[in-house]
């Protein structure tokens, strides 16, 4: 991975890193969200008021790429984690994600959380933050798999800063199919005249408009 990228995240929030995965890997990954066999839940946001649409968590052992993006995403990641967990004064994270899995199982989070969204036309996702145990590993990935204007209209992904004692602020990024988005699962740290603090971060989806989004979530640590 070419580390300039994630430059961005701490100017705006969130990295864009184009080209992660070809077209073909796309539709194979599409192809899976309805093959129950490589599932270990499934969620209609309806029901729980998160929004409109659904995602299903993939089971373990994860397929591939799913397994090779996670492994090969979380060093470069886990450099970024720990310079803001140094001005943060917060935990470190290790440099290898199977030894970070590792403190997941101790502290009773065995579940991947990886996972395959798809909406539909009026599909929409609440603002919200991906925590799922004590552990959060603080930086996750989605990859667009269907291509914007062709695919689906509108779904843009939206991310808020909720800054201190100040209104909060949108952002709003538009990945091509087989780009990828780096963003924080809940706070980052943001510089202001008194040195470093947190700033709390929370993400969504606007409205599709048309056609079917789907979006593969990689969230680096596991659930309960």
């Amino acid at each position: 991975m070419d580390l300039s990228a994630l430059e961005a995240l701490d100017d705006q929030g969130f990295a864009t890193i184009p080209g992660l995965l070809d077209p073909a890997t796309c539709g194979d990954l599409i192809a899976m969200f309805d093959d129950d066999g490589r599932f270990r839940s499934t969620i209609s946001m309806a029901r729980h008021a998160f929004g409109e649409g659904s995602y299903r968590y993939f089971a373990d052992p994860l397929p591939e790429p799913v397994a090779g993006l996670r492994r090969d995403l979380y060093p470069p990641l886990a450099e970024v984690a720990n310079r803001w967990a140094a001005v943060l004064d917060e935990p470190t994270v290790p440099d290898s994600h199977d030894e970070y899995r590792q403190r997941c199982a101790a502290a009773g989070q065995t579940k991947p959380t990886p996972l395959l969204l798809r909406y539909g036309p009026s599909g929409y996702n609440c603002l919200h933050q991906d925590v799922y145990g004590e552990l959060v590993f603080p930086l996750q990935v989605l990859v667009m798999l269907s291509e914007p204007d062709v695919d689906f209209t509108g779904g843009e992904s939206v991310f808020v800063e909720q800054r201190p004692r100040q209104q909060s602020r949108a952002a709003v990024g538009r990945p091509g199919r087989g780009d990828a988005i780096v963003f924080p699962v809940h706070h980052r740290p943001r510089r202001g005249a008194r040195g470093y603090h947190r700033v709390q971060m929370r993400h969504g989806v606007s409205t599709v408009h048309s056609g079917s989004r789907h979006v593969l979530g990689i969230i680096f640590h596991d659930a309960r």
